[in-house]
């Protein structure tokens, strides 16, 4: 399994520890175990001289917040891509699920 960054049809990205379900040597599904989704809160800024590439603000919520389960599967047709993450997102991700504080 590793980290990985998946946009969903539906728009939602979702960081996970995902590994892929094979059937007849075919991906099939995606197992996303601990998924959490990547929420963009866009700051607000008085001058233009942020640059909002380096100034996105993140916050990372359970995907499914009424369930218990730990591993969701997801299918192929679903996912639109799936990305490395950047590092402080992983970080974030990995320090939230690990139950450390970021």
């Amino acid at each position: 399994m590793s980290i990985k960054l998946a946009v969903l049809q539906s728009g939602d990205q979702i960081i996970a520890d995902m590994k892929e379900i094979v059937s007849e040597d075919k991906p099939i599904a995606y197992l996303f175990n601990k998924p959490h989704k990547v929420v963009i809160n866009s700051p607000v800024y008085l001058t233009e001289e942020k640059d909002p590439k380096t100034s996105v603000e993140i916050t990372l919520t359970s995907w499914i917040i009424i369930s218990d389960e730990e591993d969701v599967p997801v299918s192929v047709n679903q996912v639109v891509a799936l990305v490395e993450p950047i590092e402080s997102v992983k970080k974030m991700y990995t320090e939230k699920i690990n139950g450390s504080d970021y």
